[in-house]
């Protein structure tokens, strides 16, 4: 175990680096494509793109914040925090839990995949730059 604890120190990159992959890969469409995703969104196109930036932004504090400022993690968790609440009560909330579609008729619309994102962001939020702690407990980086 104590071979494992050596990684801990950088284990943070793992979930910001997800979150911001995982961002930036929805966030581009919305950006440089903003009529059609418009339309099959429903929603306005500028509200859209803002979106997209939101995303993309919120994507680039979570990086940032890996080398530097605990603001930056902060600022990007609660970014992703907002998209995520609005795209958990806008589109996934009617359809429950299951976003798998084993059988349910939700097509793999639901919210458990938007949840733990919003779960992830809402840690950056709340523990900032601690997660970058080795076992000693201090800051690295």
């Amino acid at each position: 175990m104590n071979r494992l604890n050596e990684f801990s120190g950088i284990a943070h990159w793992l979930p910001r680096l997800s979150l911001a992959a995982i961002f930036l890969y929805h966030a581009f469409p919305k950006v440089v494509m903003t009529g059609a995703v418009s339309q099959m969104m429903g929603m306005p196109a500028a509200m859209v793109f803002m979106l997209g930036l939101v995303e993309i932004v919120g994507s680039l504090f979570i990086l940032w914040g890996g080398f530097g400022p605990d603001w930056a993690t902060r600022a990007g968790g609660i970014l992703f925090s907002i998209v995520m609440v609005g795209a958990i009560f806008m589109v996934h909330w009617q359809h429950g839990w299951n976003s798998i579609n084993m059988g349910t008729g939700n097509e793999g619309r639901g919210m458990e995949f938007q949840v733990l994102i919003l779960a992830v962001s809402l840690l950056f939020v709340f523990k900032g730059n601690a997660l970058n702690t080795g076992v000693s407990g201090e800051v690295e980086g």
